[in-house]
């Protein structure tokens, strides 16, 4: 049990050095793309301020296309934005933790909007949990993201399972929802940078998500049925011993 779950942290140490440097490369390339961006955004604010008052047919058509152009500057903004994000992931500062704690902060940040939506959360979090090592602030991160993407799969409400059990290695946390559910194609192609089924999805969310848990040493996997729902289930080690 020792021996796995050092050779787990030497893996997991590996990945992080890797997305270190990655990140230093992202950061040079988000910049350069990020100041012409700015001023074509500032200039095309300009512009619409001087066709603001449009009366022509020509003046409103260039206006019209002014306001495409801007669109789509702030959706290439979004999208670096969530690039960075992707790409950034800082070293991670792992400390003994709950799992089942940062599920109950994910779960009640989103439940005004299940409520309102109609979306039910049921937990069954095993109160005898083990500690892991973990990093509170982007472990959360990355809940936000699966929990959003289930409850975006229930617009006519449903119900949203959290449960964590233990494992032969450690612990486990199960998401699953009622939703619409995927087929196989998609489930396969889900945590791919930049795959996206929604429209003005920038496609890094659920990346994003698996990249902050394997720096954890974790894994994720999903399980899906069109009409039926999805259930992600993301692993965790379980250190040998935790002071």
């Amino acid at each position: 049990m020792q021996e796995s779950s050092s050779k787990t942290e030497e893996v997991a140490q590996r990945l992080r050095i890797q997305y270190n440097e990655l990140a230093e490369l992202a950061g040079s390339l988000a910049h350069e793309i990020k100041n012409p961006l700015s001023v074509i955004r500032m200039n095309m604010e300009l512009l619409a301020e001087d066709f603001a008052d449009a009366e022509t047919p020509h003046e409103r058509r260039a206006l019209t296309k002014i306001e495409t152009v801007q669109k789509q500057c702030t959706r290439l903004e979004n999208l670096l934005r969530d690039f960075l994000k992707f790409a950034r992931l800082r070293d991670l500062e792992l400390s003994p933790g709950s799992l089942n704690d940062v599920v109950e902060r994910v779960l009640a940040f989103f439940e005004p909007q299940a409520k309102q939506s109609d979306i039910e959360f049921i937990r069954f979090l095993d109160p005898a949990l083990p500690s892991i090592k973990l990093d509170e602030q982007t472990l959360h991160a990355a809940l936000l993201n699966l929990v959003k993407n289930s409850l975006e799969a229930m617009p006519d409400g449903g119900q949203l399972l959290a449960r964590t059990r233990l494992t032969r290695n450690g612990v486990a946390l199960d998401l699953i929802d009622t939703g619409c559910g995927m087929d196989s194609k998609t489930a396969m192609r889900m945590f791919e940078a930049f795959y996206s089924t929604k429209n003005g999805g920038s496609g890094l969310g659920l990346p994003t998500a698996r990249k902050i848990i394997e720096a954890h040493g974790g894994r994720i996997s999903v399980q899906s049925d069109v009409g039926r729902g999805t259930q992600f289930t993301l692993e965790f080690p379980q250190p040998a011993r935790i002071q």
